[in-house]
């Protein structure tokens, strides 16, 4: 282990020509070799291979925030929004061509395709590093390579896991600087860890043809070039936090999951916390910052996390959660303050806006803000009509800035889990809540997992697709490995939590939705929580257990007896149907889970 003293934090940047590194004043040296050597030396060697025209060492102060910051504004990278209403916010604009995650320019690289699985892009690793080392060759020349050292989690937690990501984005560094703890203190954790992962990222000249997110698992390493786009360019996120994160939990015995984890205080002062998987734009943000109604008097909600979750067993036989994010990087269209008034209030400050659109008071504006018109879009031109901010525009702020955030956030042991929900965005057929029969049950309804298609993904909307447990583009290698470990953490749990499944979207033959949302999806979440404590019956069907009217709470809800009763109608043709659409896609899969075929055979039975 190395010691470290933070009086020696000033010496940690560094600004000079690569061919002069090696002369680097002798202090600043000094002070990095005592930190990470090995970070040090990887940087030098990427720097050779790239031609940077200066290096700069991200220590995560506010100082270099500002300047950096300040810098983008100079250049014309950054628009400062409209002080009086939205202190410390800005707008940043992506190329058209570069507004969402690329699936099908992620790779993963393994030995064998087998290993990658059949969800994933697979690239054999030799391969992968040529084509590579060929786009990264000199790409920084003229540019400036920032080093990010993170960590994700709590800086004290033993579930924390650190990275270092390489770019010549100065808006990839500010929203690390969000959505995770950069800089001397992360590299102080590094050096006491020993390992880290390698993140590798250029913009290049954001050519799609030449458009890579590749990732070594084995190596724990990640590199991304082409893009400035969120997903793809803040690889802490996505990258690190999910596709080599979840290869890491499956070695470690634990899970990396995209999840939001949400805390609920009942008015006798009880409080459980709910782990939850949906697909990007599906509500997990609303959710997970959710307003009980006012007729739910005395509950509260409390966020840990919107997005990704990181799960381990506990000496007490629980499983514990911990969020591995320190910010938001959410979708804004559709927030207000009736949807989400925690975050409308919270993105009021502080703020990076990206692809919005731009009000004649320099306001930022999206569809769905109900306030003020738009007179530039999401590119900066004059309104003609149709979306002004782009549908997959975003919203970065710090987790600090959420008037509901749990206490418990930085927790380093995390919190239990008493509820795991999947859920996804389904017209029809499956119903607004059931729980799941067992764990293996469970399991299977979150492998089953489907939704329809948003903004969030490049491609045609609207199309209904698999997206097992939400992670369909996440999971760092093959699927049925995954569920198998997901069975296999059952052994690991005196106490598991029980499992779940939610619709909030289905319609009726109109085409309206028939559940309200926002808030009084509380009202289900009650009923879940109420299933955990043993509180409430539930009864016993085809697909698993089902509330019972009388148990949900809709006192003040605007939603007739019909309605309710055409959310829990079950359609025995329709679920025989998604039984064989099920045995169909788990063919296609491989290494599935055989157990899954007897829920299958058994719950067809039962419809039959």
């Amino acid at each position: 282990m190395l010691a470290w003293d933070s009086e020696d934090a000033h010496a940690l940047v560094v600004n000079k020509h690569v061919p002069q590194l090696m002369a680097v004043e002798a202090q600043s040296l000094l002070s990095l070799e005592q930190l990470c050597p090995a970070v040090r030396d990887w940087v030098q060697e990427m720097a050779s291979w790239m031609e940077p025209a200066d290096i700069h060492w991200c220590d995560g102060s506010d100082q270099e925030h500002h300047s950096i910051e300040h810098g983008m504004i100079r250049r014309g990278e950054l628009t400062e929004l409209n002080a009086n209403t939205f202190p410390n916010c800005f707008l940043a604009r992506s190329h058209p061509n570069d507004v969402a995650r690329v699936e099908d320019r992620t790779f993963i690289c393994t030995d064998s395709p087998e290993a990658a699985g059949r969800n994933n892009n697979w690239m054999n690793p030799v391969e992968a590093h040529a084509l590579m080392r060929g786009l990264f060759a000199g790409c920084m020349r003229g540019r400036t390579l920032y080093v990010i050292p993170y960590c994700l989690g709590p800086l004290d937690s033993p579930y924390a896991r650190c990275g270092v990501e390489i770019t010549d984005s100065a808006y990839v560094v500010l929203n690390m600087r969000i959505m995770t703890r950069i800089g001397i203190e992360a590299l102080k954790r590094i050096a006491l860890d020993g390992k880290f992962v390698k993140g590798l990222h250029s913009t290049g000249t954001l050519d799609p043809a030449r458009r890579y997110i590749v990732h070594y698992p084995a190596e724990a390493s990640i590199e991304s070039f082409g893009s400035g786009y969120g997903g793809n360019a803040l690889l802490a996120k996505k990258c690190h936090a999910l596709r080599i994160a979840s290869w890491q939990a499956r070695n470690e015995g634990w899970l990396a999951e995209h999840m939001l984890i949400m805390g609920v205080q009942s008015p006798a002062g009880d409080t459980h916390y709910i782990a939850a998987a949906f697909p990007s734009a599906c509500g997990k943000t609303n959710l997970a910052m959710l307003t009980p109604p006012a007729t739910m008097n005395g509950w509260k909600v409390f966020t840990v996390g919107d997005d990704i979750a990181w799960l381990h067993a506990g000496d007490d036989g629980r499983l514990w959660a911990i969020n591995p994010e320190a910010g938001y990087f959410g979708v804004v269209p559709g927030t207000n303050r009736d949807t989400n008034p925690n975050a409308f209030e919270m993105i009021h400050r502080d703020t990076i806006f990206t692809n919005v659109a731009l009000t004649a008071d320099n306001e930022p504006w999206w569809e769905g803000r109900k306030k003020n018109q738009p007179v530039k879009d999401w590119q900066g031109r004059d309104c003609t009509g149709g979306n002004a901010a782009h549908p997959n525009s975003r919203f970065t702020v710090s987790v600090q800035r959420n008037p509901v955030q749990s206490t418990e956030s930085d927790n380093p042991r995390g919190v239990p889990i008493s509820a795991i929900v999947f859920g996804g965005r389904r017209a029809s057929l499956v119903p607004l809540v059931y729980e799941a029969e067992d764990w293996a049950h469970g399991v299977m309804m979150g492998a089953s997992l489907a939704s329809e298609t948003t903004a969030a993904m490049s491609g045609e909307t609207g199309v209904l697709r698999r997206d097992p447990m939400a992670m369909k583009p996440f999971c760092g290698y093959n699927m049925g490995d995954y569920w198998k470990h997901w069975l296999g953490m059952e052994q690991r749990l005196r106490n598991p939590p029980r499992i779940f499944q939610v619709n909030w979207f289905r319609k009726d033959l109109k085409g309206s939705y028939l559940w309200p949302g926002f808030g009084d999806n509380l009202r289900i979440v009650q009923w879940m929580l109420d299933r955990c404590v043993n509180k409430v019956s539930a009864l016993e069907t085809a697909i698993g257990r089902m509330p019972m009217l009388a148990d949900i709470n809709v006192e003040g809800l605007n939603a007739s007896a019909e309605e309710l009763s055409q959310l829990f109608n079950l359609d025995r043709a329709g679920w025989l149907r998604e039984v064989e659409s099920l045995r169909e896609y788990f063919s296609q899969q491989g290494g599935v889970p055989n157990i899954f075929y007897d829920k299958l055979h058994l719950m067809s039975s039962r419809l039959g």
